[in-house]
């Protein structure tokens, strides 16, 4: 069970509480809870909530989770809840420097949680919400079987990305005036009328021939509009208007399109959010809170935590080095159009104009960036040399990752590509009644990297179980634009 803070740590918050909000941090109430590690790993198997719906995959969780910790490959130092009040958790046993470092790197996220633009429009009462999601689909079980519910939620899991991660912040449909069967008018076809006089009009464009033509053009109308008329970014939202699910199915599908929406914003900032908190811990521990018998273990802990590793991206490290990257440019006035002009090499080494505006700076973009608008905005070239980043591909011939470029172009093309959508493909329904028999088509926006038809596969079957016709999705493999199709027994890939 969650145990409350001690005296000793009631007092470790409020100190560093108050360094935090001495340096402008910005939070709710943030509720500590200490948990030991069968407890810590228990909730994050469930993400960090300790209600979720039941399903096997958190049990798979728990148990990599826990044979990790057994063997000494990985620790839980730190979870925290975007929620109001914050909850955030920390592991029994952990000396007093630890239990320091993860309340400062809390408060740096709960400050992040709350300013982030990304999270504007997340619940934050997300706690009794997985709670309520629980117990519905806990109902559903036992009126429809474990069986049955979790068959279904293994589907609706498999498609639980294909949704627009930008809906929360734009509104995509065009909204018209529709006439009085729902049609727009801008779009209704017309028939064709022959020019005329007045007293000559009845005979030459009659009544009788424009209602047919009329009745004829929209019969065609009818067969030739898509259906939707704009490709939909966010597939569970049209699977829950238009696809025959009962309504059991229509409300859990609903549940995992909430769940995924609310995750959303963390996996768009993992950087950031990660860079951020980092920054914060690092700053109120080396300025204000370490004692000097803690130093050693702080530089050991902290070492770890930013460490980067061949072959993966660390964004701790990343995240907090553009912000400390920021805050010394701003404040040295290395921006703008002078310093961008300046091609001479000791005039630019020694560029100090004493602006000292790095730390409104780091606090503003906080606010209004995510990690693609991050990376694209502040990965300079003079920042990848000074960190040694590469480009690197895998080579068949040697069997391991290798060097493939160094060039600061490729690095951030690589890097941006990785993190657009998750580095998943794009995908849009583009018609739902395909040959007007009610077929569903995805299209791939196809940019250079084709989707394993492998995964693919599982989609379509999981799109099938649910839209109950045949479903095809277009996209590319080497350049060549092919089709693949379930019908619900076999899959088949067409060459268009």
């Amino acid at each position: 069970m969650p145990q409350s803070l001690s005296p000793e740590l009631q007092r470790l918050q409020k100190e560093i509480e108050g360094y935090a909000r001495e340096y402008s941090l910005d939070f709710p109430k943030v509720i500590f809870e200490v948990l030991d590690w069968e407890e810590i790993n228990e909730v994050a198997a469930y993400g960090g909530y300790p209600a979720r719906y039941p399903h096997w995959r958190f049990g798979m969780e728990y148990h990599q989770l826990s044979r990790s910790y057994a063997y000494g490959l990985s620790k839980i130092y730190e979870m925290v809840i975007n929620n109001e009040p914050c909850y955030a958790y920390l592991l029994a046993g952990n000396p007093t420097v630890d239990q320091k470092l993860v309340m400062a790197h809390v408060y740096g996220h709960a400050d992040f949680f709350k300013h982030n633009y990304s999270f504007a429009h997340t619940n934050r009462k997300m706690i009794d919400e997985m709670a309520n999601h629980a117990a519905r689909i806990r109902r559903y079980m036992e009126i429809y079987g474990e069986d049955e519910v979790e068959g279904f939620l293994d589907r609706c899991l498999s498609i639980d990305n294909l949704i627009d991660y930008n809906a929360p912040h734009i509104r995509r449909r065009r909204r018209e005036e529709p006439d009085v069967d729902g049609v727009s008018p801008v779009n209704r076809a017309q028939p064709m009328r022959l020019a005329a006089k007045e007293y000559m009009e009845e005979y030459i464009n009659p009544k009788a021939a424009l209602e047919e033509e009329a009745e004829s053009l929209e019969e065609e109308r009818k067969l030739e509009e898509r259906f939707p008329v704009q490709p939909e970014k966010d597939v569970l939202s049209f699977l829950i208007e238009h696809a025959p699910l009962a309504n059991w199915q229509r409300n859990v599908l609903g549940i995992i399109r909430e769940e995924s929406y609310y995750f959303a914003p963390q996996g768009r900032t993992k950087i950031m959010n990660e860079g951020w908190a980092s920054y914060w811990h690092s700053r109120i521990m080396t300025e204000k809170a370490l004692t000097d018998g803690e130093v050693i273990d702080y530089a050991d802990h902290h070492s770890g935590t930013v460490a980067m590793h061949p072959g993966r991206l660390n964004p701790y490290k990343l995240g907090l080095e553009l912000f400390r990257d920021i805050e010394e440019r701003w404040n040295t006035g290395r921006h703008g159009a002078e310093w961008e002009a300046c091609d001479d090499y000791e005039a630019r080494k020694n560029w100090d104009t004493g602006a000292g505006e790095g730390r409104n700076k780091i606090f503003q973009v906080r606010a209004i960036y995510n990690d693609v608008t991050f990376i694209d905005e502040f990965l300079t070239e003079e920042f990848c040399h000074k960190h040694k980043f590469f480009a690197y591909r895998y080579n068949e011939s040697t069997n391991r990752y290798e060097i493939s470029d160094r060039s600061f172009d490729e690095i951030k093309r690589a890097l941006l590509f990785q993190l657009t959508n998750f580095g998943h493909p794009w995908i849009y329904i583009r018609d739902a009644n395909y040959l007007n028999r009610g077929e569903l088509v995805l299209w791939h926006r196809y940019e250079g990297v084709p989707v394993r038809q492998d995964y693919a596969r599982e989609v379509l079957e999981s799109l099938y179980s649910m839209w109950t016709r045949p479903v095809h999705l277009e996209t590319f493999d080497e350049d060549k634009h092919i089709v693949l199709s379930y019908d619900g027994e076999a899959h088949t890939t067409q060459e268009r």
